[in-house]
Formats: structure tokens, sequence, C-alpha cells
């Protein structure tokens, strides 16, 4: 039976690529690059402390179409398709009735264009598989349902905010679902760049850095300007869309959900942006309004990215299936947190096989040796790789890996993670120890090692 739009709210995911969390002024940022999401997380739901669970492009789009880890879905690096008889977000929406449209980059496809039997179930399609491939930042082709190419005029994030408006526009009747999946902050590939709009690189040149980035340099001085700009551009879209939802007498029945797949360290910790357990690689910017989000504050517990698939369901009033990894943030908003884990799991591929545990104060990670390969989707055997203490040390600039006085918070991490890693369907592994370390006069108690 068709619905109204009064039935069920319309749901936009406004998906951004390889935004660090500290680009947003509510985290710190004196740049004033996003005062729309800025406003949004003091009005709406802000998850504070929000992760991707995979910080690579690939397998963090898996995770959020499906609501599954790279373990359950395969997808465990970039270049292997979604299985075609996954379960995604789009179908579970076109089961309660909605229209489901997407917009932008996939990276679920093994083709391009992508053909209809490979875009997750959703009907309308303007997108591309590899955005950064079919496209330039002044240069926006993407291909429609019957896979012609598109050329789209402006900005690339300009280019896309205009297909989503339109989108909008013509499904006022709704009910909607609406993924707009954007390339910046990505780096353009073939340039190694973060080309923002013309004269959007100047007023961040010299400017402020996160400490991380100041202490260890990388790429930071040659990208993070262009960077910066691209994150401004993408908050004055977000502005436009809500400005349209406004309009449009939308904006009271849309739920509008602004996250991002990864961040980025600038090659401070491996040798590009990502894959790793670090903050500046998993700590993204999240926050939500709408129907159930609007005054639901800041949230203090840890977010994971595979609890937003659940949560978008749950809160356009369609059921969450069952064996979904992660779990509803909507009873959060609600003061309801009875139950709701103190740690969260991130898995890492590509530039290595790696696992890691974040809880509020700590961090820990463990990958797989040198010859266990690092395009597989797990390991028998891994090493102890990082500790970080969050509350002394919240830049990771002193890993406490293997330091005696650190041995009992090791030891309930590594228990806590080899049961999260259970909990998502992994064999259980055998750790090695990092090497002993002496540790002066410091010591850690058992109480801390539970903070």
């Amino acid at each position: 039976m068709a619905r109204t739009r009064g039935d069920h709210p319309n749901v936009i995911v406004f998906f951004t690529d390889q935004q660090r969390w500290d680009t947003t002024g509510v985290h710190g940022n004196p740049l004033g690059l996003t005062p729309n999401f800025d406003r949004v997380a003091q009005w709406g739901t802000h998850a504070y402390y929000s992760c991707t669970c995979q910080p690579v492009c690939a397998p963090a789009r898996a995770a959020l179409q499906t609501g599954l880890y790279q373990t359950r879905t395969g997808c465990y690096r970039n270049g292997i398709p979604l299985p075609d008889d996954a379960r995604t977000l789009a179908h579970y929406f076109r089961d309660g009735g909605y229209e489901t449209g997407y917009i932008g980059k996939w990276h679920l496809g093994g083709e391009e264009p992508v053909t209809e039997a490979h875009r997750g179930g959703y009907q309308y399609w303007l997108g591309s598989n590899a955005l950064e491939m079919t496209s330039d930042s002044y240069d926006t082709v993407m291909y429609d349902n019957e896979n012609r190419p598109v050329k789209l005029p402006g900005y690339r994030v300009d280019a896309l905010t205009d297909a989503a408006i339109r989108y909008v526009d013509s499904h006022q009747e709704g009910p909607f679902f609406l993924f707009v999946s954007y390339i910046e902050p990505h780096h353009q590939n073939h340039i190694d760049d973060y080309p923002p709009p013309d004269g959007y690189r100047e007023p961040y040149a010299g400017r402020w850095t996160p400490p991380d980035l100041a202490a260890l340099g990388g790429s930071t001085q040659r990208h993070l300007a262009g960077y910066f700009g691209q994150v401004k551009r993408l908050d004055e879209a977000y502005g436009r869309l809500l400005d349209a939802l406004k309009s449009l007498d939308l904006r009271d029945n849309t739920i509008v959900l602004f996250t991002s797949d990864h961040g980025s360290h600038f090659r401070t910790r491996n040798a590009e942006y990502k894959r790793s357990c670090h903050e500046s690689s998993i700590r993204v910017p999240t926050a939500l309004t709408g129907p159930g989000f609007d005054g639901g504050g800041r949230l203090s517990q840890l977010v994971s990215l595979i609890d937003l698939p659940p949560t978008l369901l749950d809160a356009a009033g369609l059921p969450v299936p069952e064996g979904l990894d992660g779990r509803s943030i909507l009873p959060l908003t609600r003061g309801e947190t009875a139950g709701w884990p103190d740690d969260l799991f991130v898995q890492i591929s590509e530039a290595q096989v790696g696992r890691a545990i974040r809880t509020h104060r700590w961090k820990y990670s463990i990958t797989a040796p040198e010859g266990q390969g690092n395009r597989r989707i797990g390991s028998d055997v891994y090493v102890e790789d990082c500790l970080y203490d969050l509350l002394a040390d919240p830049y990771e600039l002193i890993n406490l890996i293997g330091i005696q006085s650190h041995a009992e918070v090791t030891r309930v991490l590594r228990e806590r993670l080899l049961r999260r890693m259970a909990e998502a369907g992994e064999a259980g592994p055998r750790i090695e120890a990092a090497p002993s370390q002496p540790a002066g006069q410091r010591r850690v108690t058992a109480a801390e090692a539970l903070a």
C-alpha cells in the first residue's frame, strides 16, 4: 500500500569521505568551517564519540549499507563488490514502502558504470562506483539508471547537492530514503591533492593545525589547507540541503544523518591517509536531526558506524532485522543507556590486517605479523601493536604497548578485544605479547584498566 508522507519520516544520509571529527567547531576546530553541522549538533543529536568500524572506503560503506562487519559481508578491502544477495538499507526501506535513491560514490560494485543488479537495491540511481576516477573537482560525471553518463555543472560538491535537492523536490509526497555520497574531502587520486573550490584554499593556509598533525608532519603542510576548504564547502552544501527541506515544508518530517566513512591522518601513521587504529583514521563527525533526534543532545556513549543502520530503521518506524551487528542509538536520546557497550570494535585491512578496541580512556590494537599478508580478511596470529592512554595522551603520541606498568591494562583490553572479535564472527586468534619494557615509577591500577 502506498504511504503518505505523514506515515513515516523521510530519511537522508549526507555522507562525506575521509572527514576527521576535528574539522568541526563542536570538536574544537577554531576556523569556522562547519557552522551548519555545529548548529545541528547543538539542537539535534550529536554522537560526540563516533568512530568508523573500518577505516577504509569500501569496507566502511559495506558496513553502513548492511549493518554487518566485514567478516560477515566479505568486503574487507577495496575492490571486493558487495555480494548480490546482501540485504541493504535500500531493501529494508523499500520493504517499508519507501522510495529509495542513491547519488554519488558507491565503491561497492565491480564495474563502471554499476549495473542495476549491483546497486544494492536502490531504485533511483545517479552515481559512480569510483567517483574519484570518473570525475574531478570541476568535472563531475556520473551514470544514471540506464548507465548513461551524466555531466553535471559546478564544483563537484555543489553538483551532487543540486542533484539531491532535485530528488527531494520530486519526491515531496514521500516517504523517501536518499543516500548522498560525496567524495570530498577525500584526495583526488591522480594528482594526490585535496582540491577545494577556487578561493577556498588560501584562507586556511598556515592556520590552525590539529595537534597530532602539528607534531608528526606527514603531508599536512601540503594538503591541510585544501582539505579544510573542501570541508567548508561540504558544510555549505549541508546547509543548502537543510534549507531546501525547510522551504518545501519537509524539515520537521525528515531525518538527516551527517557522517563519514573514516578520517585522514595525512601520512603520519603509515604511507597513506587512513587504515590505522588512530583517532585521525577512525573518529568521524556524526549528527542527526529530525523526528526522534531534535533535542537529543550530545551523547557521551561510544557510537560506531555499525550502529547507524539499525538507528535509521528504528527512527523511521521500520523493523530492525535480527542479526545486525550494531544497535540503535535512538534510546540514548531518551536517556536509556542501560546495556550500552563501553567499548567499540574496529577492523583494519589493506595496509595491514589489524584489529582494535577503543574505550573512553584506552586504545589497544593488534596487527598480523609480516608474512601473514595484508590482503586477507583476518589472521590466526596477531602481535600487539599499540596501546594509548587517551586521557593523558589524546593525540596518541606515546605508544605504551609492552611497558610493564600497563600490563594489567593490556590484559583487560586483550580479553575485551577477543570477545569483540568472536561477536563479529571471527575465530579466536593467538595474540603475541609485545616485548616487555621497564616502566620506571609509573604504576597503573586494575581500576584504571577498566576506565
